[in-house]
């Protein structure tokens, strides 16, 4: 059974999905979870009047060659020829006309990325030496980094030996204005904290869970619209969690998002065939996003109907 639009009818979808995770036995693997839900995502096929798509975008002021991208991983292993993990990630970037993001790693780390003339999102924690964190974040500006932003949803206990600690609205905001870059807050996963993250002048906003970072997270994909509905076109929206082939990819972006991050994925491809393989992955996916764009009569990235996609019951 197939339920109304998620372009015309949001409160029977969200009805709908909320059935969706009353009907799940939920073991609490959020990763698990997130793949169920997409495979529940059905498209429609428009071939009439369809002419060949345009992948690319424009994000921050550049121009990119797809919105598949990378995710801010953090301490890739170094491939087998000595190449550092991070770095040979954004030199695949660089080939597959593509954005790449940088997790946590000191700044001796994203200028050796930067020197690959990726063009590059710096992700920060949030450092309870909040020092740390405007350093790192001027470390980014002054190097050449396109955007940078905090992650949110690893707020709690330490990481690697540093304490993380919550940041409060007032102190996003004054991130925001300090940054002197447009701003990214990664790990929204609520309406409330996307609402607030328009308010604190952010740029953009990665919908995640951080790879099941708590049990039993709600999918990505699940919120996708009811954020998009709340922010409109104020932010830049972005997707990651489980996204790693260009049918999943487009349904993220007929559900609401910008664009979309590869995670995990990459890693395997990257170890065995470095920035080359890493390359010709993103551009399998992009050619897989084409094909779907292709056959739902979908012309470029900002007119990718929303009632193409369905939630199957």
């Amino acid at each position: 059974m197939l339920v109304p639009s998620v372009s015309l009818c949001y409160i029977e979808e969200k009805e709908r999905r909320v059935l969706f995770m009353e009907q799940i036995t939920v073991s609490g693997d959020s990763n698990r979870i997130t793949g169920e839900y997409f495979e529940q995502i059905a498209i429609e096929l428009r071939q009439l009047d369809c002419v060949p798509p345009d992948t690319s975008m424009e994000l921050f002021g550049k121009h990119f060659e797809t919105p598949v991208m990378m995710s801010p991983l953090s301490h890739l292993k170094p491939l087998e020829s000595g190449v550092p993990g991070m770095t040979a990630m954004a030199m695949g970037a660089v080939l597959s006309g593509s954005v790449m993001w940088a997790g946590m790693g000191d700044e001796a780390e994203l200028e050796d990325i930067l020197s690959t003339g990726a063009e590059t999102i710096k992700i920060i924690k949030p450092y309870a030496d909040r020092d740390l964190l405007y350093r790192r974040m001027s470390h980014a500006k002054d190097s050449g980094a396109l955007a940078v932003g905090v992650d949110i949803d690893h707020a709690f206990g330490d990481c690697l030996g540093y304490p993380m600690k919550p940041l409060s609205f007032g102190e996003l905001a004054e991130l925001t204005r300090a940054a002197g870059l447009p701003f990214v807050v990664k790990g929204v996963l609520s309406i409330q904290d996307a609402e607030k993250c328009v308010q604190a002048g952010a740029a953009g906003i990665v919908v995640s869970h951080h790879h099941g970072i708590i049990r039993s997270a709600v999918p990505p994909l699940f919120l996708l619209p009811s954020i998009k509905k709340a922010v409109g076109r104020e932010l830049k929206i972005f997707v990651d969690c489980g996204i790693d082939n260009g049918l999943n990819a487009f349904k993220a972006l007929a559900l609401g998002a910008d664009a979309i991050s590869l995670g995990r994925a990459v890693m395997p491809v990257l170890n065995e065939s470095g920035p080359e393989g890493l390359s010709r992955y993103v551009k399998s996916v992009t050619d897989e996003l084409k094909q779907a764009m292709y056959r739902t009569a979908s012309p470029d990235l900002n007119h990718i109907d929303p009632s193409v996609v369905h939630i199957l019951n």
